[in-house]
């Protein structure tokens, strides 16, 4: 978490010294046509413009923003032009001070989330303006070491705006890094074929979580690392799993009933509840 931030510092201060966020030509930033009783319009505004420059700076990227971004702008009748305008004053304001910044975009991502009811997650826009649709597919291949920061690397250099992963899973910890990762960075994740053991730790970590009707999910004991290699080191990480699934909305009773079975084992989750518990928000037809 740490290395993202400052990442995220990185960039968002090069975003205000070269000035690449496009500058509004609307002129002075417009009253929103649509009130919001016992709601500061000037402090929205700043908001909405806060969580937009959240996911330009993620991906050092002028064309995208965020879902609640455009949720709210289209609510409460705010023109774009004066979202980019008080972003690129928010770029000077906190330009010494971008730990400060970045925990406010975070927080207004979050708030809007629930202002607006819609799931905050990453937009792409393609050059002709149309929103980008484009997925990086993963199919059968082991979590191994590494497979985090290419897997990273790919879904950046593509420009994906989501993971569509099938795995028989392999290294918890990289699954759990790339999990992180998507989540953060308001990325989705789905499944079409089969996602078992640690592959569903990364399944997780999506802002939102596609499976297709005849997607099998599965999890089993994960095998315990040297450093766990107690009974109580086995208890931790019994806790660590819990605490993952928890830290992403998830029911964590997923990570005790993965527990129960051996590791030459796998428990098929039944789509039903893998929506009542939250790993799964959507089932979908399928993928490109």
């Amino acid at each position: 978490m740490r290395r993202l931030r400052i990442r995220l510092i990185v960039l968002l201060t090069a975003l205000a010294l070269s000035g690449c966020t496009p500058v509004s030509r609307d002129g002075p930033t417009p009253a929103p046509t649509a009130a919001v009783p016992g709601v500061n319009r000037d402090e929205q505004l700043s908001t909405i413009a806060a969580c937009h420059l959240l996911r330009v700076g993620q991906t050092n990227d002028v064309a995208t923003t965020d879902t609640t971004v455009i949720a709210a702008t289209n609510q409460y009748g705010y023109p774009l032009g004066a979202v980019v305008a008080r972003a690129n004053r928010l770029i000077q304001v906190y330009q010494s001070r971008g730990l400060a910044l970045i925990a406010r975009a975070v927080e207004a991502c979050e708030r809007l989330a629930d202002d607006t009811g819609v799931t905050s997650a990453l937009v792409r826009f393609e050059p002709d303006g149309q929103p980008r649709t484009a997925w990086l597919r993963i199919d059968g291949a082991e979590i191994a070491p590494g497979f985090a920061a290419q897997t990273i690397a790919e879904l950046n250099r593509r420009r994906a705006i989501g993971l569509v992963i099938n795995s028989p899973g392999g290294s918890v910890h990289e699954a759990r890094e790339l999990g992180r990762f998507l989540r953060v960075n308001g990325l989705r994740t789905a499944v079409d074929r089969a996602c078992t053991s640690a592959c569903v730790d990364v399944l997780a970590g999506g802002v939102e979580r596609y499976v297709t009707q005849n997607a099998r999910l599965g999890i089993h004991q994960s095998r315990v690392p040297s450093r766990y290699s107690s009974h109580e080191g086995g208890q931790l990480y019994v806790a660590d799993s819990f605490r993952y699934l928890r830290e992403m909305g998830i029911d964590a009773d997923v990570a005790i009933a993965a527990a129960s079975v051996p590791n030459n084992q796998i428990l098929l989750i039944s789509l039903s509840d893998a929506l009542a518990t939250g790993l799964v928000t959507k089932v979908v037809e399928g993928f490109e």
